[in-house]
């Protein structure tokens, strides 16, 4: 059920066409009327995350035109169907994952809203909820790790990179971080690394500390620039998680590369490992529990979401640690 009046029109962000910066448009459109299944939030975070940018450069294809971009959010709920799905209710506090968050209001899948917890604030909560969760899954189902591994984790001082280190720390696996500056590298290291190093040792590195052995995974979020090296330094029967395009998209792979170590190569996206709402509310449980046991939740900058261009260029500048979020 609607909870108040709604205005008409609001502030969004869009594109009308691919390319740079220039083309995110800064407009009015309408508010929009929730579908079947659906709940009205209005905005007060929302996050920016890399496939921004490869939807806005054309990376990965807008389905169509004008593409509003952002895939989640945090706010008050607004509305909700009748009769209200998975306890939620008018005027909770809740976080989201959706398409179309660069705007005041977002029309979401109940499914894919929750409830936050008094514990969580809504900014924390929209800068943990997509890269937190990603981290999550990365090192529960496209690579278990355990205590005592050796991993390799690419861009550690950014946002899933961060939260990477952190989680792996808490379960006894020794991480070789890679960043590009000194300042990262130290991040890195208080995020709980064991080491920290440029991308031009990481071969060095893993040799040293693994006797000669190779790491038994890494997750890259780098892409082109470091997967082949990924798989030189990978381990006897490791994997290689590739899980974004920071520095352009990997090139198509020989699957006869793998066989040298009996390697496994797995390109994972977060929303495949959350389609059923059990899935959703098991993560996002462990999720607040890490929160309250004071994992770090770095925020780059808040950026007004009239400056979305901004925060664009900031995050392909890799000129940032931490999450980016926009306030409308």
């Amino acid at each position: 059920m609607a909870s108040q009046s709604m205005p008409k029109t609001m502030k969004g962000v869009q594109i009308s066409k691919n390319g740079g910066v220039d083309v995110l448009e800064y407009t009015d459109m309408p508010v929009p009327t929730p579908k079947d299944g659906e709940v009205l939030i209005k905005n007060e975070f929302i996050g920016v995350n890399y496939i921004d940018t490869y939807f806005r450069t054309g990376l990965y294809p807008a389905p169509s035109f004008p593409y509003l971009l952002g895939r989640e959010g945090s706010g008050t709920l607004l509305s909700t169907p009748s009769p209200a799905p998975y306890n939620l209710e008018t005027g909770q506090r809740v976080v989201y994952m959706h398409t179309g968050a660069y705007a005041e209001y977002a029309a979401v899948p109940a499914k894919q809203v929750i409830s936050l917890p008094s514990s969580v604030d809504n900014k924390t909560a929209c800068a943990a909820i997509l890269q937190g969760l990603t981290a999550l899954t990365l090192i529960d189902e496209a690579h278990k790790a355990v205590k005592g591994d050796w991993v390799l984790v690419h861009a550690a001082a950014g946002g899933v990179g961060g939260w990477l280190v952190q989680l792996l720390k808490a379960r006894g696996v020794h991480t070789i971080a890679t960043a590009s500056t000194a300042e990262k590298r130290k991040l890195a290291m208080e995020y709980g690394a064991e080491v920290a190093v440029g991308y031009e040792e990481v071969e060095d590195t893993v040799k040293e500390k693994t006797g000669g052995k190779g790491v038994i995974a890494v997750f890259d979020g780098v892409g082109k620039s470091t997967f082949d090296q990924d798989l030189r330094v990978i381990a006897r029967k490791g994997t290689v998680a590739s899980f974004g395009n920071a520095s352009g998209a990997v090139e198509p792979l020989r699957i006869a590369r793998l066989s040298e170590k009996n390697a496994k190569v797995v390109r994972p996206t977060l929303f495949n490992y959350l389609v059923e709402r059990e899935e959703w509310d098991g993560y996002c449980k462990e999720l607040w529990e890490l929160l309250g046991k004071g994992v770090k939740v770095g925020v780059h900058e808040v950026y007004p979401l009239g400056e979305a261009a901004r925060a664009h260029e900031d995050i392909e500048g890799r000129k940032t640690t931490g999450k980016l979020l926009l306030k409308p």
